[in-house]
């Protein structure tokens, strides 16, 4: 960033006095206007070389000696059974053009002309790519769907971290087809999604991935039984303080974090100079396959103030757990005494985009509607919960929150 300011810095005087000679010494033309007259065809591109990658191939060539050329283009099928065409084009700076978005390991032939400023086209000169094993095949190989809580799971490995989407479908038992039901896209080196809302009865899902250039892999098929999910009772909640929990402050108490009201006093840690992470702990009334849980921050000061930025939670099975200092960070299923992490955390910011003490009304109204978290698939049953907050919007050594909703398998 401090890189591109100081180049900004220095050329942007030597820019301005270009575009004004530029302008004072010619009159203006329309920008379709080809910026050359000179109409002589253009000798074709040589010593072609090819380096394949995966669905796509790097083409290096020696530029004509013509000295008119404005830029090399590429034409070229990325899929042979739906014609889809691709255009690629690469300025006269450069001896290398990329082709990419082919959508199968298979040779394709590639079109190269040298374009004139003149808008002149050289003849065409014909080049076989033999590109690998598209990304999006690769991703699809490792395609994994499997019962979830409500629904079912879907995840996929990219290591090659390029985008791709995971396209999950559904057909309803008196559907006659299979209809997309979620999507995600993602560049990350694992997609992991879970749809939910059906019940425990047998499931038609299927999967299939897809990439930028609208390649889809085969498609997967699987019949899945969704695990049962329910909402936690929450008046079977209640506190269960430790040694190591962080005071309580201005009259608030942990247990409207479950009183069903989102507003009013919630839980409130003293704000004071206190040891991260902010700590709070309590029971379930029961042992359960938690799911998810939806955590709803301080109104009024959305994106700020003591509300929890990134958090942790910790469970325990045990029917009388005993105390342990949480670390700031541990990895998911890091075990201390009685308690396993069962989860890290960070609350996402504005979804407009802007700086969190600059969210926008429709920012803050999204915050207010709580957030959404999912517990790992892997994490044990717990019959009681800690969350610790070991960093807030403000950077605080406080926090706050109003209310948690937990859902999971109680049976």
């Amino acid at each position: 960033m401090h890189q591109t300011s100081r180049f900004l810095k220095i050329t942007l005087p030597a820019l301005i006095a270009l575009v004004y000679i530029h302008f004072s010494c010619s009159k203006e033309v329309d920008y379709n206007t080809p910026v050359s007259s000179d109409k002589t065809k253009p000798d074709v591109v040589s010593n072609v070389k090819v380096t394949n990658f995966k669905g796509g191939a790097f083409i290096t060539y020696s530029l004509p000696k013509t000295g008119n050329v404005l830029y090399v283009k590429a034409s070229y099928i990325i899929n042979d059974e739906t014609g889809k065409a691709r255009e690629t084009k690469s300025s006269y700076y450069s001896d290398t053009i990329t082709v990419e978005g082919f959508a199968r390991k298979k040779e394709y032939e590639v079109k190269l002309t040298a374009v004139s400023r003149g808008d002149v086209a050289s003849d065409i000169v014909t080049v076989k790519v033999n590109p690998d094993t598209p990304v999006y095949q690769l991703v699809a190989k490792t395609i994994k769907m499997q019962a979830d809580f409500g629904g079912v799971n879907v995840q996929t490995n990219n290591p090659y971290k390029k985008p791709v989407g995971a396209i999950l479908l559904y057909k309803a038992g008196s559907d006659p087809k299979y209809s997309i039901y979620q999507q995600n896209f993602s560049d990350f080196s694992l997609i992991n999604f879970s749809a939910r809302g059906f019940d425990t009865l047998p499931k038609a899902f299927a999967t299939y991935v897809t990439d930028q250039w609208g390649n889809n892999s085969d498609t997967v098929y699987q019949t899945v039984n969704p695990l049962f999910e329910t909402q936690l009772d929450k008046s079977k909640f209640f506190e269960n303080r430790l040694p190591s929990d962080t005071k309580i402050g201005f009259g608030w108490a942990l247990s409207n974090l479950w009183n069903g009201a989102t507003d009013g006093t919630g839980w409130h840690t003293v704000q004071e100079n206190m040891p991260l992470p902010i700590t709070a702990t309590w029971g379930l009334g029961i042992s359960a396959k938690l799911s998810r849980f939806v955590l709803y921050g301080r109104a009024g000061y959305e994106y700020g103030h003591g509300n929890p930025k990134v958090f942790a939670i910790w469970g325990s099975n045990n029917p009388s757990p005993t105390d342990a200092t949480l670390p700031v960070f541990a990895e998911v299923g890091t075990v201390l005494g009685d308690w396993v992490n069962m989860g890290n955390y960070v609350w996402p910011g504005p979804p407009s985009g802007a700086p969190p003490t600059a969210a926008t009304a429709a920012d803050k109204a999204f915050f207010n509607k709580g957030m959404e978290f999912t517990f790992p698939f892997t994490a044990p049953k717990a019959r009681f919960l800690r969350l610790a907050v070991s960093e807030s919007w403000s950077g605080a050594t406080f926090a706050h929150a109003m209310e948690i909703t937990i859902f999971g398998n109680t049976n």
